[in-house]
């Protein structure tokens, strides 16, 4: 497996991330020969495919990174044109960067920094000839070779001239738009959702007076709903902002109050609405959806409480609980999904009948689902993001929190806006908050800047804005190590490289127990919010839970699904999180691993195949079943089978939780779940939307293109009341804060545009 450098932003401390190993690296080649095989390449459209297929086989580029490339030949020579092989170039690299997560390539930084910008590995090439193929000799190009001999001016000539690119205008597999070069597909997600924003903030607003009728009731009932007694009501100010725009981005870390904030906007929309004569007093209608199954089910447990906790009764506009919904859906269950389709049954033909739309766990929408919502969005709607905009991005391309939340720390508020804002809720801007240079989409973005749940000698807190400013320095790293956080532990902290087979079985006995020992006072006696906290626990908690459940064969099935509810409950006290899915450190490795740990200790029957106490998490929707990519389930061992002689007999059934918020449970037999895996080890990717009493998370024994300080934030931040970090190599942790993913995408530029 070949390595790989990711794209990072510049920091204060160069690090050499992939240092020469000198026993199998590959040795350089002359400049004579590079320069004759590089001007071969670059001439030739059958050695430059000859070339790209030698990359696939190195795994720098992937088959469909190769195919794409020579479908473009293809569509070329059948139109009569000879494309540049410099165009199969950058086909195969634009494939390749949206398979990392980017919407596009920006020519300017692939040839300003190939290796960064690409993160294909500088070393381990693979030396298999290809003389049947004609590439004899090219073994040894990289793509900054090739790269470091063509210009901007080069590149932009040579797409210019292609049948097969663009500049949008028409029908075309690739679009060119300033130096960015897209797939055709990806260029459209991208102005449908820069045009369905830029229709939104364009549109008047009835709350713009401050003296008006509607300004004036919602002014009313955001007095009403925020009695803090601070200077600044940052969530307040979300509100009163979010309210007026038919598009708003609301924004904040871990704590800071979003589920708050959002249900504390509705109950006032829902008052201005009453009030208005316009509207004859009709509510609003209102959806709440979120990316995956397990982000709407815990926006569902969150905001339920919050609703019911409203002040509805001195509010304008005679709002009722019913007026607020408290259901969850996932998006792709709101827009209608269709089995093996990119498309939605719910589209501009057929739109969604809402007139408020809120999607919670925004940074996980991708830019082909969130076109999708555009779509299917009448003009009309009032569309409201809340996300973190320093978690991680989506899985697939795009990253369109992030680009909307560029600005969002300095805010860049206008002066009519700052007053439009102190008239509403009588708070005062601070000054670095305004610019009266703001664009139109900064009068959209709020963000959240106190968290009310960490304290503030919360070392979880601490850690997390450490990584996150990236000043996670000697000092931090030296605090956890000598455990002076209540909450947080190093386990392997020392300094040199320790043993991977140590670490790893260090791994599995902290997953079976926790380790509260380790925790400063062994995690004993910790309040917070004026609540004691039970010390962190691992696995064998929600095992024990689940083998002394003290229920029969006669036991009513009520019982039997409170006792699941329970070990679910139990089951979320802890949680290993990973950066890798393959290998050792990675989710597949743990998993194998834990279990044979859990085995040992007997704490469960097997470690293979489906046995009672086995949680799997499910990775793919199954509509059928109602279960959504991302929800858990545990499996039990319950008597409702009856043998011929009309006995009980046990089976195995996997418990979830219900879908409609009612707390039930789901009995689901093993045999009809289909896309699932293990789950006592999952990806931060995959723990997004979620949140565990206790998380421990494992960084691998060297550095990987994946370890960013999105990660490292995001994992962290799972993390409610406990965490733990185990680290195969601790100088790990420090190299992978340093490194930051930025994705290629002109969304930003599109709105800056407007």
């Amino acid at each position: 497996m070949s390595r790989t450098r990711p794209h990072t932003q510049a920091s204060d401390h160069q690090i050499d991330l992939f240092p020469e190993d000198t026993s199998d690296a590959a040795p350089l080649p002359d400049a004579h020969s590079t320069s004759a095989d590089i001007s071969a390449v670059l001439t030739s459209l059958d050695k430059m495919e000859a070339l790209l297929l030698q990359w696939q086989q190195a795994e720098w580029v992937r088959p469909l990174d190769v195919g794409f490339a020579h479908l473009i030949r293809e569509l070329s020579e059948e139109q009569g044109d000879r494309p540049n092989p410099l165009v199969l170039l950058l086909a195969a690299l634009t494939s390749h960067q949206v398979g990392r997560g980017h919407v596009c390539i920006d020519l300017g930084s692939l040839l300003a920094d190939a290796g960064n910008t690409l993160s294909l590995p500088p070393e381990e090439l693979v030396h298999d000839t290809l003389s049947d193929s004609g590439a004899a000799g090219l073994d040894r190009l990289k793509p900054s070779d090739l790269l470091a001999r063509v210009t901007l001016s080069d590149c932009q000539s040579a797409l210019e001239e292609s049948g097969a690119v663009c500049n949008g205008s028409h029908t075309s597999p690739l679009v060119l738009n300033d130096n960015r070069l897209y797939l055709r597909r990806l260029w459209r997600y991208e102005q449908r959702i820069a045009q369905g924003i830029r229709q939104r903030l364009a549109m008047p607003s009835p709350l713009a007076d401050p003296a008006s009728d509607s300004a004036r009731t919602l002014s009313s009932a955001l007095g009403q709903l925020f009695q803090s007694p601070e200077p600044v009501d940052y969530q307040k100010l979300a509100c009163a902002l979010a309210a007026r725009n038919r598009f708003a981005v609301i924004t904040g870390g871990p704590g800071t109050g979003k589920t708050t904030t959002v249900v504390n906007l509705l109950a006032a929309l829902q008052a201005v609405a009453g009030q208005s004569a316009s509207r004859g007093g009709r509510k609003y209608r209102i959806r709440l959806a979120a990316p995956t199954g397990k982000a709407a089910a815990r926006l569902n447990e969150s905001i339920g409480g919050a609703v019911s906790r409203l002040p509805l009764s001195g509010l304008p506009g005679k709002v009722a609980l019913s007026d607020i919904p408290t259901k969850v859906t996932t998006l792709h269950r709101l827009l209608g999904s269709r089995p093996d389709t990119r498309t939605f049954r719910h589209n501009r033909d057929n739109p969604l009948l809402v007139d408020i739309l809120v999607i919670d766990e925004a940074s996980m929408v991708d830019v082909d689902l969130m076109a999708s919502v555009f779509d299917a969005l009448p003009a009309h709607v009032q569309l409201i993001l809340l996300g973190d905009k320093d978690q991680l991005a989506s899985v697939d391309a795009g990253a369109v929190l992030g680009e909307l939340c560029q600005r969002a720390l300095d805010a860049h508020y206008t002066g009519e806006t700052a007053q439009w804002l102190a008239a509403i809720t009588g708070s005062h801007i601070p000054e670095t908050l305004v610019d009266h240079e703001g664009q139109p989409m900064d009068q959209a973005v709020a963000m959240l800047r106190k968290s009310y749940r960490f304290q503030e000698d919360s070392g979880i807190r601490a850690f997390a804005e450490a990584v996150n400013t990236n000043a996670l320095d000697s000092v931090m790293l030296r605090q956890i190590r000598e455990t002076a956080f209540d909450d947080v532990i190093l386990l392997n902290g020392q300094t040199r490289k320790p043993d991977p087979e140590d670490t790893l079985d260090l791994v599995c006995r902290h997953a079976i127990t926790g380790s509260p020992e380790v925790f400063r006072n062994a995690g004993q006696g910790r309040e917070v919010n004026g609540h004691r906290l039970p010390p962190p626990v691992g696995y064998r908690h929600y095992l024990q839970r689940m083998w002394n459940h003290g229920l029969s064969e006669t036991s009513p099935r009520e019982h039997w699904d409170a006792m699941a509810i329970q070990v679910l409950d139990a089951f979320n006290d802890f949680q290993v999180l990973c950066a890798l899915r393959k290998g050792p450190w990675g989710v597949e490795g743990l998993n194998d691993r834990i279990a044979r740990q859990l085995l040992a200790e007997k704490l469960i029957p097997r470690a293979e195949g489906w046995y009672p106490g086995r949680p799997v998490l499910i990775t793919g929707n199954d509509y059928n079943l109602g279960l959504m990519n991302g929800d858990i389930g545990i499996t039990f061992s319950v008597p409702w089978d009856r043998t011929d002689a009309g006995d009980p007999r046990y089976t195995l059934r996997v418990a979830f939780p219900g879908d409609d918020g009612s707390g039930g449970i789901r009995w689901i037999s093993p045999s009809r779940l289909q896309q699932l895996e293990t789950v006592y080890a999952m990806t931060v990717h995959k723990s997004q939307g979620s949140e565990f009493n206790h998380t421990c998370l494992v960084l691998p024994d060297r550095l990987s293109p994946v370890l960013t300080r999105e990660l490292i934030y995001t994992g962290i931040t799972r993390a409610r009341n406990w965490f733990s970090l185990v680290t195969g190599d601790a100088r790990i942790l420090q190299e992978a804060v340093g490194q930051q993913v930025v994705r290629a995408s002109g969304l930003a530029g599109l709105l800056r545009e407007a």
